[in-house]
């Protein structure tokens, strides 16, 4: 070897070994920034988790300055490629890709005999409206579908920021009501017994697209059985409840991700996240209206207790531009939470699962309140050792917590009761 030679190879190896020292680095400052309560059972593992997550978005970053794809889609690939298991024969289980009415789903198919029509279920999966597919979310279903003998259909509705609201809604709206209408004949669905579920943003678009439904009183077909929520996120009126302050940095959802996320959804406009954060997107007699439904005196003593001590930046003013920007989001269709009694009286019976160590705890026990204050059947589930994400680690063959399998249990056995 010459002298040029070894000294090329010993200057890609520097490069390299400062590469490795620098986004070691990013990703121990980024990692460093969250909080894991002591609360929470096995913290250590979420903390490695946490770490894996933030160096998929810290390497995403890199690539995004060099200008060789985006932050999201290098996510999407890891996402895809690291964490979502080769699809394996699923005894008890018929399981097909098809499209309901352009709309990419899978549907999982019980292959136990059964003396009457079976029940059904649309999943749409989280991600914040920008992640999660139906491989990733593969594992849950097949569960539900097998655990509860139900004919599970997941949705891969459409990504911001390719799309923006309403499309996410539309194509879960499209996936329903097309299945409603062939579920007797081609899966042998009663279709007067179809659940509506979903995780997070896809709580979100559980709870947007039944009130959709009740709305426009579709006489043609059946509403929904019922409604599976599992730590939805139901308004962007409000960013400082309580949850909000307690859990601003614990993974896997931190409060200022939490507006990144909404804004995605909504328009993609950043520059307003900041207002939103502190409030200032709210016109006063907004905030009077919906304080009624999201005044913090509603929550438990114990839901309270744990604030933040630290002061608040919280508005006292609103800046007209912002909410100009950002008005769209607090019509129902996606907040849901700030829906007029009159809609939500027409909800079916729902279950609603919240985590303690969540940002978005709040909003699903100010929900369930409003519902049962209007006569709704609600089965509230709280997970004291719980954080958002819990409920897609409750298989022991991967990064099993004990809080996502006791979630599981409860919703396994709430759509079996119906």
């Amino acid at each position: 070897m010459d002298t040029a030679t070894a000294i090329l190879i010993i200057g890609f190896a520097a490069l390299a070994a400062a590469f490795c020292l620098l986004f070691i680095g990013l990703v121990y400052a980024e990692a460093m920034n969250s909080e894991i309560p002591p609360g929470i059972t096995n913290p250590g593992k979420l903390h490695a988790l946490h770490c894996f997550i933030v160096g998929i978005a810290v390497l995403g970053r890199v690539f995004e300055r060099l200008g060789l794809c985006s932050q999201v889609s290098f996510t999407r690939w890891c996402t895809g490629s690291l964490m979502a298991l080769k699809r394996l024969p699923a005894p008890g289980l018929r399981i097909k890709d098809m499209t309901f009415s352009g709309v990419p789903v899978r549907v999982y198919e019980p292959t136990t005999a059964s003396d009457q029509k079976r029940r059904g279920m649309m999943y749409f999966h989280g991600g914040g409206w920008v992640l999660g597919t139906i491989d990733l979310y593969d594992d849950i279903c097949r569960h539900i579908a097998k655990e509860t003998d139900t004919t599970v259909v997941s949705v891969g509705y459409r990504l911001a920021p390719e799309h923006r609201f309403p499309a996410h809604l539309d194509d879960c709206e499209a996936a329903t009501l097309h299945f409603l209408s062939v579920a007797k004949d081609e899966f042998g669905v009663d279709p007067g017994r179809v659940v509506l579920g979903g995780d997070s943003a896809g709580g979100n678009l559980t709870a947007a697209l039944s009130q959709r439904l009740a709305r426009k009183q579709a006489g043609h077909l059946p509403s929904p059985l019922a409604l599976v929520l599992i730590y939805p996120a139901l308004q962007m009126a409000d960013f400082n409840l309580p949850s909000y302050q307690q859990n601003h940095a614990v993974p896997l959802l931190f409060r200022a991700r939490t507006v990144f996320y909404f804004l995605q959804y909504l328009n993609g406009d950043m520059s307003v996240s900041q207002d939103v954060l502190a409030g200032r997107h709210i016109p006063a007699e907004l905030k009077q209206h919906y304080k009624k439904w999201l005044d913090p005196a509603i929550l438990p003593p114990e839901f309270r207790e744990r604030c933040d001590q630290r002061p608040k930046q919280v508005a006292t003013d609103h800046d007209g531009e912002v909410y100009h920007i950002i008005k769209d989001g607090l019509q129902p269709e996606f907040s849901p939470l700030l829906a007029e009694d009159d809609v939500l009286r027409l909800t079916p019976p729902t279950f609603i699962l919240t985590c303690e160590y969540d940002v978005l705890r709040d909003d699903g026990f100010l929900f369930q309140k409003r519902l049962k204050d209007l006569g709704v059947d609600v089965t509230w589930h709280h997970l004291p050792d719980g954080f958002h994400g819990a409920f897609n680690f409750f298989s022991k063959r991967r990064m099993y917590f004990p809080t996502g399998e006791r979630a599981m249990e409860q919703v396994v056995s709430y759509i079996k009761g119906l």
